[in-house]
């Protein structure tokens, strides 16, 4: 991993290179600019967003936690356009894409606990039983 985060810059610098030798110069150069300025705008208008759901939820509307983190990936995606190189561009697509994101998180957290719902129950009333002893006595 840390072998990765050192070559990182390296491998960007190298595709760059590769994107002006296939194409031209200006072309790659055109491209940088692009995906900065793609990055700014996208960070700006998910800021105006967050912002928006605040005050949202200053009136009483609470955001769910999914919202919240989609900000906070399409953030992340805004931050990985404005970094030169295509390697970062192609990460910030898999961040942006909504079911692609949710399957590698899947994929690096591993299984999740579902939460038990009684209504998706289907063997009919159950009863517990156990020992209880009052506290407030």
């Amino acid at each position: 991993m840390r072998l990765l985060i050192l070559l990182l810059p390296w491998l960007e610098l190298l595709t760059l290179i590769q994107l002006g030798i296939e194409t031209s110069a200006l072309t790659a150069l055109a491209y940088v600019l692009f995906t900065l300025l793609l990055g700014f705008w996208l960070l700006r208008r998910q800021g105006m967003d967050i912002f928006q759901r605040l005050r949202d939820a200053q009136q009483g509307a609470v955001p769910g936690p999914q919202l919240l983190l989609d900000d906070m990936a399409m953030g992340l995606a805004a931050v990985l356009l404005m970094v030169p190189g295509l390697l970062s561009d192609v990460a910030a697509l898999v961040v942006m894409i909504g079911p692609l994101r949710r399957r590698l998180v899947r994929w690096l957290s591993g299984p999740q606990a579902q939460p038990y719902r009684p209504e998706q129950d289907s063997a009919g009333p159950t009863t517990l039983e156990g020992e209880f002893r009052r506290v407030d006595e």
